[in-house]
C-alpha cells in the first residue's frame, strides 16, 4: 500500500513555530513530526505571515481558507434556483431537503446547508429580506417563548383533553381534528382553521367575526360531507368563541375536546400549521382587502407541501389516500 497523508493539526503547527524559533532546519523539524521535508517547507511557505514570521493558528485559517470551495449552493446556481423557488413557496428546509431526496432517490442537499446558505447571505449582505425564505422568517435561529391563556369556567360541558381516547395521540387512527382562530389587529377579523391529525389537512375559512354561533355553523358545514370515520373528535383551546362546541356531537357526532388552562402546544398539529399560515398571513393583514380565492390559494399551498413527517408526501395526498381508502371500504357489497 502506497503511503496515506494527512493534513497538519494545530499541535504540529504549535510544534513547527516551536522548532523554527529555535532555529532547527526543515529537515530536523520534518523528522520530529514524521512528516517529509517537503511538507514542511510548502507548510512554510504558503501559510507564513506577510512579514514572513510563521505563527499556528493563522496558518491553519490559511490552509483552510483555501480548502473552501463556498457552499453547494453558491457552486450550483441551478440547485440555488431550484431550493430558493420551493423555499419561496412556503416550504421549509427540511421540507425542501427530504421532497429532493424523494424525487431523486438520494440525498441531494440536508436542511443544515440551506439554512447556513441564508444565514452566510444575511451575514454578507446585511439584507434582512433573505430571512423571508424561512418558514418563520427569523433572522436568529431559536425559539421564543410567549405567554398567554384564558379561564376554562364560562365553556359549558367543557371535557378535558385528558379524557380523549389515549388513541387519539398516536395519529393512526384519522379522523381527528383540530380548531383554532387566527386573530388579526383589526378588530373582528378572523380565520377559523381545521387540522387533521393524520393527513395534516388544513382547511381554512374566514369568519365575519368571533361569534361562537357562526363559528360552530362553519365547522359544521367543512365537516358535514365527510364520512363519519373521517370526523371523530375535534380539539379546541379555551377560547370562548368554541363555546358552542355541543352543538357538534348533536349534528355530526363529534366528542369535543379541549386543552387545559394555557396549554394551546396541546394541540401541536393546528399551531404548528397557523405558525407556517403567518408568514402570508400576518397579524397586520387586512382581511377585508383579501379575496376567498386567495385564502383558497394559501389552504392548496399548504395542502400540497410536502412533510417530514409524513415521508415527504403532501396533506392533500395522504388524505385523498384515506378518504379513497374509507370509501372502498364502506361501499355496500354486490349482491349474489
Amino acid at each position: 500500500m502506497g503511503r496515506r497523508y494527512g493534513q497538519l493539526g494545530i499541535e504540529e503547527r504549535c510544534e513547527i513555530a516551536r522548532r523554527r524559533g529555535a532555529g532547527q532546519s526543515i529537515r530536523q523539524i520534518a523528522a520530529s513530526l514524521d512528516r517529509a521535508a517537503s511538507s514542511v517547507a510548502r507548510e512554510l511557505k504558503r501559510n507564513a505571515t506577510s512579514s514572513g514570521g510563521y505563527r499556528p493558528v493563522y496558518a491553519g485559517e490559511q490552509a483552510k481558507a483555501r480548502r473552501w470551495s463556498g457552499s453547494k449552493l453558491l457552486r450550483r446556481p441551478d440547485l440555488q434556483a431550484l431550493v430558493l423557488d420551493r423555499l419561496s413557496r412556503g416550504w421549509s428546509p427540511q421540507e425542501v431537503a427530504g421532497r429532493l431526496a424523494r424525487e431523486e432517490g438520494r440525498p441531494v442537499i440536508s436542511h443544515e446547508s440551506i439554512y447556513r446558505f441564508i444565514a452566510a447571505q444575511i451575514a454578507r449582505t446585511k439584507d434582512y429580506s433573505w430571512r423571508l425564505y424561512l418558514p418563520r422568517g427569523k433572522s436568529k435561529r431559536g425559539w421564543r417563548g410567549h405567554s398567554g391563556g384564558s379561564s376554562v369556567k364560562h365553556i359549558q360541558g367543557r371535557v378535558s383533553i385528558a379524557l380523549r381516547p389515549p388513541s387519539v395521540a398516536d395519529r393512526v387512527d384519522p379522523g381527528h381534528w383540530e380548531a383554532d382562530l387566527m386573530l388579526f389587529a383589526t378588530y373582528g377579523q378572523a380565520v377559523l382553521a381545521l387540522h387533521e391529525r393524520t393527513s395534516r389537512l388544513i382547511v381554512i375559512v374566514r369568519q365575519p367575526s368571533k361569534a361562537a354561533a357562526p363559528l360552530v355553523a362553519t365547522i359544521e358545514d367543512l365537516l358535514r360531507p365527510l364520512p363519519p370515520s373521517l370526523r371523530q373528535t375535534m380539539t379546541f383551546d379555551n377560547g370562548t368563541e368554541f363555546a358552542f362546541h355541543h352543538r357538534l356531537g348533536k349534528t355530526l357526532g363529534i366528542e369535543t375536546f379541549f386543552c387545559d388552562p394555557r396549554s394551546p402546544w396541546q394541540k401541536g398539529g393546528v399551531e404548528n400549521a397557523i405558525g407556517r399560515l403567518r408568514r402570508f398571513l400576518p397579524r397586520k393583514t387586512d382581511l377585508a382587502v383579501l379575496q376567498r380565492t386567495q385564502i383558497l390559494r394559501l389552504a392548496r399551498l399548504y395542502n400540497h407541501t410536502p412533510r417530514k413527517c409524513l415521508d415527504f408526501q403532501t396533506p392533500a395526498e395522504v388524505f385523498s389516500q384515506l378518504l379513497h381508502f374509507k370509501r372502498e371500504t364502506t361501499f355496500p357489497p354486490a349482491r349474489e
